[in-house]
């Protein structure tokens, strides 16, 4: 277990690391004026979908909305620039909660007050962008944000209304080395409303230590690979562990061709907004 606790804190390092002038103490800002730093990409596109200005942003191989050109790069998520985040004079510093363990203590030694965001799941992920529509005066945008994905959801459900439910299995590869995700995930989350099982039941973590042998004997229809932090180093990982290790080749899935690489940018370890297009993607997958 306390592997798979080192495997997870190694995958969210991975995945969330990305790819100075400062303003004097003494600068008076207003007093007002919200001053917001996100410091994931997540939650950058949340923010920008909710038409909120920052003043930080993290820094990041992935493209960031246009509206933040002129916003300030803070580091990556799990090592932020305090020096700048302190020179920004931030109202409000947003982090997610899957860092909080990692983050807290750093801050709490600077008393740097931080706001941390669930999105862990769908439902936590929505519930947490209408607190902030409802605190920024941004409500029709919220809704607008969940209604957009449940209306996809809908269709997904009718989609795969009445047809034989796949059982997935969900490999979840950072460089070196993958665990399985389960039903509470979030990409496992994505599965199950996609109309997948999860082969995995019955656990209370996000992650499992992979045992090929076991994961035989469930029987998965599907195997969904998620590559992250170098996707292209680890999809030939997960290659070379098809080809290298016999037991894969025993796999229904593996014989019937219903092996899938997810890409980065649509499946996260977090919430996020390309859940609709993600959506779309799985369903195309568990129901060809």
């Amino acid at each position: 277990m306390r592997k798979t606790s080192y495997m997870l804190c190694m995958l969210i390092i991975v995945v969330l690391a990305g790819c100075s002038s400062q303003q004097s103490v003494k600068e008076p800002i207003d007093p007002t004026e919200d001053r917001i730093v996100a410091t994931t990409v997540a939650l950058t596109e949340i923010m920008d979908a909710l038409e909120l200005d920052l003043v930080g942003i993290p820094s990041s191989y992935k493209d960031l909305p246009k509206r933040y050109e002129g916003a300030k790069e803070v580091g990556n998520p799990m090592g932020p620039d305090m020096e700048m985040l302190l020179s920004l004079k931030p109202t409000e510093i947003l982090s997610v909660t899957t860092l909080q363990y990692d983050l807290q203590e750093m801050f709490d030694e600077r008393k740097i007050d931080m706001t941390y965001i669930n999105l862990e799941s769908i439902d936590a992920m929505h519930s947490e962008i209408l607190k902030m529509g409802e605190k920024y005066d941004r409500q029709t945008q919220a809704q607008a944000i969940i209604d957009q994905f449940e209306e996809k959801a809908a269709e997904i459900e009718q989609l795969a209304e009445g047809k034989e439910q796949p059982s997935v299995l969900i490999l979840m590869g950072i460089p070196g080395s993958y665990l399985v995700a389960t039903e509470h995930s979030y990409i496992g989350d994505l599965v199950k409303r996609s109309g997948g099982k999860n082969v995995i039941t019955g656990e209370d973590v996000e992650f499992l230590s992979s045992n090929t042998e076991y994961l035989q004997q469930a029987k998965p229809d599907i195997i969904l690979r998620a590559a992250h932090g170098m996707p292209d180093e680890v999809v030939k990982m997960f290659d070379d562990e098809f080809r290298t290790n016999d037991v894969w080749k025993h796999f229904e899935a593996v014989k019937n061709d219903r092996v899938y690489d997810l890409d980065e940018l649509l499946f996260g370890t977090t919430g996020n907004l390309a859940a609709v297009e993600a959506l779309d993607e799985l369903q195309k997958m568990l129901y060809p």
